[in-house]
């Protein structure tokens, strides 16, 4: 009777606390399944909110600890975990993105302390032993040895991830690991945070913007009859590529290729020497030895023989198109004997290349794809191909008024949310990137639905100018593709579990599902939909389009040769690289751009100290090239039964999508193609 009512009231508290898990009520996350109240977010709400948030989880941990081992199961101890967690990272999701993109200082210092706080809380979960010990024990159990799918798989790499973390260690040398983790996160939000604030502009002449549009020069133009340009991608890419001036273009780019250089060269070297520290201490050779190990490479040796490789394989093209940009340079130049292309110089050249060899100008071809036809033909495609759509939900709580809601609605239930925050702002963030708020994931009330933000920084119309947006290998369409397709990989999730839910996929897969949609804005099926000329609404000639997909490949040698060394900074920073020793980043970065790249490196510039990605994705950056082998070769299949074949994307929602990470990768690939992958789709995209 005593063991009874000792069961009973241990199943009374997991229920109690199964209840409890989901968001508690507060002025901002307001309920199941409810709308994130942003506009309401205040320093003060911040800084509440999230000491709260971990006092919470601590509490719910406790209640996962007091489990008699012999009560263990899945759902009260694996699962709650995940629930109680997914609500910490909510607010967590919630907080990070106001860092990045709230428009007033003090919300976003209150945010960026906040995070700082987080990640280190973080840190002390991934080495709390009764934690650790609660998983362990249940994965002991006759019923932990049953479970199949994604409940086996999510129990054993949670144990995994432990024990990576330094659970064969001693109580003393975790707490030394934390430390390094609690050091290790200060420095990482500082160097995104110097990234996001930095602020910096060139003052330019009339004949200085000469080549640029009148719409560009008016919204630059000073009282005293200068042009202002700053460093955001608005107004630092089409200057590049259309400023006839070359010395402004070289002072453009030198401040562009310095920025947060004054902090971020230090901080570069503590983040290294701390990764490689942590991994030393917990018997690694790299930082690299140590994250590959959870990848699908596996290991650094594995990326090596990829890069290196794919440096063999694009070599040759590259050296093509660096023929082509140097012959354009002699004739304009009027020098036969000029033998190097500069990187200030490489937009320019380019685009010359494509308008007289080619007959594309990109500045033409702009006018066919205004940002709101690209963003109707956006939707049109994605919520055809899927089944779902797509509804503007007016007067939503945002943090900006130019951000708008949108509610993901699959047979008339609502299944996810969205936000679009597309055009630039001071110390907003600076590129283009989906930021997941909250997970999917089945809870006891249900399916909770996924929530993303989508931050862009695309040209803004006016009164006077449309916002028209370049469609290029890298361009603007292609960019607003690529991220929505990671907003889609978090909107159509149906994991049960919010650890597995959408973009929670290996490192070096995570891009595939977002670079496979780079694909339709080079497909005239497709283009014809939204592609349309901003004044006549004429669609996209089929000569202007055949034009551009004869250009497409024009520099995809260089192109690919520059994703190679950033993903080879990334790896030589994090595996061959000790900080204690002479050679510095700056040496790193002037090697390999000197050994891969046919632009020269340009003495005094220091580009890896706002390359962002050494912070987030720390030895994975390769994982860009990677995935896209997996992503051409899936979009080979929409190719071979149609690009809009809703029966190919609805097969895709299911077996790619709606997984998120409850298989590996490769068995998701496999089973969607029905097939083992090759590169035979990526080379030929490349156009070798």
């Amino acid at each position: 009777m005593q063991q009874f009512q000792k069961n009973l009231f241990y199943s009374l508290l997991f229920l109690f606390v199964s209840q409890i898990t989901l968001f508690s009520q507060d002025e901002i996350l307001t309920g199941f399944n409810e709308q994130i109240q942003f506009s309401k977010i205040t320093p003060d709400y911040i800084e509440k909110s999230h000491k709260k948030a971990m006092n919470e989880l601590d509490e719910k941990l406790k209640s996962i600890y007091n489990i008699p081992d012999e009560m263990r199961s899945f759902d009260n101890t694996i699962k709650a975990y995940d629930i109680a967690l997914d609500k910490f990272n909510t607010l967590w999701g919630t907080i990070y993105l106001m860092a990045n993109a709230h428009p007033d200082a003090a919300t976003r210092e209150a945010a960026n302390n906040a995070n700082i706080t987080f990640a280190q809380y973080g840190n002390k979960l991934s080495l709390d032993e009764d934690l650790y010990r609660s998983f362990k024990e249940y994965s002991k159990s006759d019923k932990a040895k049953l479970l199949v799918g994604f409940k086996e798989k999510y129990l054993r790499e949670s144990i995994r991830d432990f024990e990576l973390n330094g659970f064969a260690l001693s109580k003393e040398k975790r707490d030394e690991l934390k430390v390094m983790r609690d050091r290790l996160s200060i420095i990482t939000n500082a160097f995104s945070k110097n990234i996001t604030e930095y602020q910096d502009f060139l003052i330019v002449t009339e004949d200085e913007v000469r080549g640029l549009d009148e719409d560009y020069k008016k919204a630059r133009l000073q009282e005293d009859g200068t042009y202002k340009i700053d460093l955001s991608y608005p107004s630092y890419l089409p200057f590049m590529k259309l400023s006839e001036s070359e010395s402004a273009r070289k002072a453009l780019s030198e401040k562009y290729l310095n920025r947060a250089a004054d902090k971020n060269l230090v901080m570069l070297e503590k983040m290294a020497l701390n990764r490689l520290e942590m991994a030393n201490f917990l018997g690694y050779n790299s930082y690299a030895e140590y994250t590959l190990e959870t990848r699908m490479a596996k290991n650094p040796a594995t990326v090596w023989e990829f890069e290196n490789g794919l440096i063999e394989k694009v070599k040759e093209k590259g050296k093509a198109d660096f023929e082509e940009l140097l012959a354009v340079k002699r004739e304009k130049t009027g020098n036969d004997t000029v033998s190097v292309v500069n990187g200030w110089e490489t937009s320019y050249y380019d685009n010359i290349l494509n308008k007289e060899k080619y007959q594309v100008d990109g500045e033409k071809v702009k006018e066919y794809f205004e940002l709101n036809n690209v963003l109707d033909g956006l939707f049109q495609i994605t919520q055809s191909l899927f089944g779902v759509e797509y509804k503007k939900v007016e007067n939503a709580s945002v943090w900006h008024k130019d951000v708008t809601m949108y509610e993901v609605v699959d047979n008339g239930e609502i299944i996810g949310r969205f936000y679009l925050d597309l055009y630039p702002r001071d110390n907003k963030f600076g590129h283009a990137a989906c930021f997941p708020i909250q997970k999917g994931m089945m809870t006891d009330k249900g399916y909770q639905i996924p929530t993303a933000a989508l931050e862009c920084n695309f040209p803004e119309p006016t009164e006077d100018a449309p916002a028209l947006m370049t469609h290029e290998e890298h361009g603007q369409v292609q960019t607003f593709f690529h991220e929505f397709g990671h907003v889609l990989h978090n909107m159509l999730t149906r994991s049960e579990m919010s650890g597995f839910s959408g973009t929670s996929v290996s490192r070096d897969f995570v891009e595939a599902p977002s670079q496979i949609f780079e694909n339709w804005t080079w497909d005239y099926e497709s283009l014809k939909l939204f592609a349309k000329h901003y004044k006549t609404g004429e669609v996209l000639p089929i000569d202007l389009y055949e034009k551009m997909v004869a250009a497409k490949n024009v520099g995809s040698g260089i192109a690919t040769l520059g994703q190679i060394f950033y993903g080879t900074i990334d790896l030589t920073i994090h595996d061959k690289y000790n900080p204690n020793e002479a050679r510095t980043t700056t040496d790193i970065v002037k090697e390999l751009q000197n050994k891969i790249l046919f632009t020269p490196y340009r003495e005094g510039t220091h580009f890896q100290a706002s390359f962002g990605h050494l912070n987030g994705y720390a030895a994975s950056y390769y994982g860009y090239l990677w995935s896209k082998v997996y992503a051409q070769d899936m979009y080979s299949i929409f190719e071979e039964k149609g690009i809009l074949n809703p029966e190919v994307g609805k097969r895709y929602r299911d077996l790619i999508l709606a997984p998120g990470a409850d298989k590996e990768p490769m068995e998701l690939v496999k089973e969607f193609l029905g097939r083992d992958p090759n590169a035979e789709a990526f080379y030929k995209s490349l156009g070798l």
